[in-house]
């Protein structure tokens, strides 16, 4: 077990941890992105000012690193409340920032370079119409990316405020089109739920909201912030199960959204990294040996201090696991020659 994993199973046990411990953990924490996490957590538990001077400074400046941060997305959500007011069109907070809005546990220390919504396809056109007049540019102006987000993907491509440098992602569906798993995007909007004294603002319904959390960690390509992922699903999970009804809804509401295979991991790898409480019958599905070696190596710090010889492997596969998922193997092997192409033309200049 890695220092971070036993810190973030059982952060009371920190106070007596020795000064190398707390260097290693330290630093799997920042390659992580979960330091500001690790200090809530400490924070909570009334620890945070009797750990040693050195990693508490490293926590403290966290801390005050984390307040600002909420206060900026604060700010960015309530432009982009001004910028969509006259379309009339809702705004479905997803992540980080739903989870900030709606005051919930997995906002504490939840850090994020990006602001995430969900929109009705239908809407995109005048939605980006609308975002453009208040400030936001595309960041992919290359034909060929501008296509692959438009036609492939379930997002538009990210959009950057010209003076405030903020990032938006603008949904239409929490999963590609293209994917082998196909949820349906209409029944994620109609279940949504207004967030209480945000006028205008919604968040995915709770059982939602963990399907999407699952989906985009089990389903994407890139996992060097798998642990904090599975960290949002180990807090959604903990928050929402309190309630015995919740289980078996999220349950159906996985079948029902044909997310079973994204539920059944993230169930599986947030109790035996993070000891998460699921009822026992939802982990009852047989499991792979091979998912396991593959997920509980990738799903650990991005450090070197936390990888063994088949860590780069594991990640390999699964990043090459999660583009079939995305894409039919003709799109993919196309997407895939193209990237490949790119990043020979980058690399060409340097060895010249």
């Amino acid at each position: 077990m890695t220092p971070l994993v036993a810190a973030l199973r059982d952060p009371r046990a920190l106070a007596s941890w020795t000064p190398s411990q707390w260097e290693m953990l330290v630093r799997q924490a920042r390659s992580a992105d979960l330091i500001s996490r690790l200090a809530a957590l400490l924070e909570d538990c009334g620890l945070l000012q009797e750990i040693p001077a050195a990693p508490r400074a490293h926590l403290l400046a966290a801390r005050v690193g984390r307040h600002a941060h909420e206060e900026a997305v604060r700010r960015e959500v309530a432009q982009l409340r001004k910028a969509l007011a006259p379309t009339g069109v809702e705004i479905i907070l997803l992540k980080g920032a739903a989870y900030l809005f709606a005051g919930l546990p997995a906002a504490r220390g939840r850090l994020f370079s990006d602001v995430d919504i969900l929109v009705p396809r239908a809407a995109l056109s005048e939605v980006e119409a609308a975002l453009m007049l208040g400030g936001w540019a595309t960041t992919h102006h290359d034909p060929y990316d501008q296509r692959y987000y438009r036609e492939w993907m379930h997002e538009l491509p990210p959009l950057r405020h010209v003076t405030r440098q903020t990032v938006l992602d603008v949904h239409h569906a929490i999963v590609p089109p293209t994917a082998r798993l196909k949820p349906d995007s209409a029944k994620l909007l109609a279940a949504a739920r207004p967030l209480p004294g945000h006028p205008g603002l919604k968040m995915l319904s709770p059982a939602d909201m963990v399907l999407h959390s699952a989906a985009h960690l089990f389903l994407n390509e890139e996992l060097s912030h798998g642990l904090r992922d599975l960290v949002d699903l180990d807090s959604l999970l903990r928050h929402f199960g309190a309630d015995e009804a919740f289980w078996p809804a999220l349950h159906a509401r996985a079948l029902g959204m044909h997310l079973e295979s994204p539920l059944r991991y993230a169930l599986r790898y947030t109790h035996r990294i993070l000891e998460t409480p699921v009822p026992m019958h939802l982990l009852a599905a047989p499991a792979s040996p091979v998912m396991d070696a593959l997920y509980l190596r990738a799903l650990q710090p991005d450090h070197p201090s936390a990888a063994d010889a088949f860590t780069p492997l594991a990640r390999w596969l699964l990043y090459m696991r999660a583009h079939w998922m995305r894409m039919p193997p003709g799109r993919l092997a196309y997407h895939l020659a193209v990237k490949a192409l790119r990043k020979r033309e980058e690399a060409a200049p340097a060895g010249r």
